[in-house]
């Protein structure tokens, strides 16, 4: 027996967990149908796939939401999972769980994966025949993966940096690479019995005023450290950033890099996809200008040739979206996708090759780091402040970096704190933010951070 399967029959050996059949499960992996497999749809699908946000603590409810997205035209399906689950708190998430059943009252914001149960959760999956996207946030998600992969959940989100920095302010960096270490191990493992398991980064991290460069390296970073695991199927993400020149520019810049350093670190045999968040900032009250603004950012998904668009809703002002709510936004989604033929092609070289020098920079720095291993010098990095998230909670977080947008809502940097980033770069950056006479750079930001509403 491997080292690696040990830890895996201690990880799944939980009081939480009702027998976890390791042949049963490689088996049903094995004979899967290919509908379930989100990797299988990017090779195959002549269209950007839609998915939507969404989640309900109770199976009943679970599966009528997915009724609900199967009538709107839905491609790939949500599996939100409850806070409590997380943080790995499976005690309270089997009470809140039993709870929600009794009173008919969602006491989760999700759906409590472990206390359901692969066997369960996998009729439902199975049922539906689409693909499944597991949406978590879980710095430690070895069991929850354990879990999905067994319900025919075929895609997987998150990682060490975009599932912790901007989620958790004190759980230890060098574990959660640790921990996603075994989880891409694992999907890597199952991408070997039937079609590749495909793993996503977030892009959005803090969603608040998140330079591209940043977005960028730390999806490249990501990626990296997945394929050097053996993982075949790779989905880098950014969201819709209030520029559509910025969003094009970061596309290219993005997709172009993925493709150069995964072939140069020799995994250029992967598939290496793009999927593009609509607006994860706050959004406007007026419902109508909701609407213009998920079809605003439906067109620049056809822009920047996105391969998947996670949707949001007219309702995100006022809440947790209903079901119906979500369904609609597909639907239009949809609707819109189907209109937008003859889209031109628009580039803007200049700024590309400005943000290509700085993602180098960060990534030569990164790379240098004294390090023997990929995620201790990204770990190292990120420490010294190499590396750092605007607005992240964490401890480990050196924020230090300001941004701001420019007169024409691009997000530039202000100040650079430690981002290895060159003098010449930084001053162009800094040089396109304007500042109106009598305000503050903190009005400015809170005004640019506001820019929807």
């Amino acid at each position: 027996m491997s080292i690696f399967q040990r830890e895996r029959e201690i990880i799944t050996r939980n009081e939480f967990v009702d027998n976890f059949d390791f042949i049963e499960i490689e088996e049903f992996i094995k004979s899967a149908d290919k509908n379930l497999f989100i990797s299988h749809h990017f090779k195959y699908s002549n269209k950007m796939l839609v998915q939507p946000r969404g989640g309900f603590p109770t199976y009943e409810k679970v599966f009528k939401l997915y009724e609900e997205f199967l009538q709107a035209g839905v491609d790939v399906l949500p599996l939100t999972i409850d806070s409590n689950t997380r943080l790995n708190d499976y005690a309270t998430a089997g009470k809140m769980l039993a709870l929600s059943e009794e009173d008919d009252v969602d006491m989760l914001n999700g759906y409590p994966l472990i206390n359901h149960g692969y066997r369960t959760t996998r009729k439902m999956m199975t049922h539906f025949n689409k693909p499944v996207s597991l949406r978590h946030g879980t710095p430690d998600a070895r069991l929850l993966v354990e879990m999905a992969l067994a319900s025919g959940i075929f895609e997987i989100e998150g990682g060490p940096i975009t599932y912790l920095l901007p989620y958790s302010k004190n759980f230890p960096l060098d574990k959660a690479f640790l921990y996603w270490k075994y989880v891409e191990k694992l999907c890597a493992l199952y991408s070997t019995y039937n079609e590749p398991i495909n793993r996503e980064s977030f892009g959005p991290l803090s969603a608040t005023l998140q330079p591209p460069v940043i977005v960028i390296v730390i999806q490249l970073i990501e990626m990296l450290l997945s394929l050097e695991e053996g993982v075949k199927s790779f989905s880098v993400s950014f969201s819709q950033s209030g520029s559509m020149i910025q969003d094009i520019v970061t596309a290219n810049v993005l997709m172009k890099m993925a493709h150069r350093y995964a072939t140069e670190f020799g995994y250029g045999d992967a598939d290496i996809h793009l999927v593009y968040h609509q607006w994860m900032g706050a959004f406007p009250y007026n419902k109508e200008y909701s609407d213009a603004l998920i079809t605003a950012s439906t067109v620049i998904a056809s822009m920047v040739k996105a391969d998947k668009i996670i949707t949001k809703t007219r309702n995100e002002a006022f809440g947790i979206p209903t079901k119906e709510a979500n369904a609609r936004a597909v639907a239009s989604v949809q609707y819109t996708l189907k209109t937008l033929k003859g889209l031109p092609v628009v580039k803007d070289e200049e700024e590309e090759e400005h943000l290509e020098t700085m993602v180098k920079d960060i990534m030569e720095a990164v790379f240098n780091d004294s390090a023997d291993t990929l995620w201790r010098k990204v770990f190292n990095s990120i420490k010294n402040g190499i590396i750092e998230i605007p607005f992240s909670p964490h401890i480990i977080n050196a924020n230090e970096v300001i941004t701001a947008r420019d007169p024409d809502g691009n997000i530039r940097i202000y100040e650079r704190g430690k981002l290895p980033i060159s003098d010449r770069c930084f001053e162009y950056e800094k040089s396109q933010i304007k500042i109106e006479k009598g305000s503050s750079v903190v009005e400015k930001i809170i005004k640019d951070i506001g820019i929807m509403l």
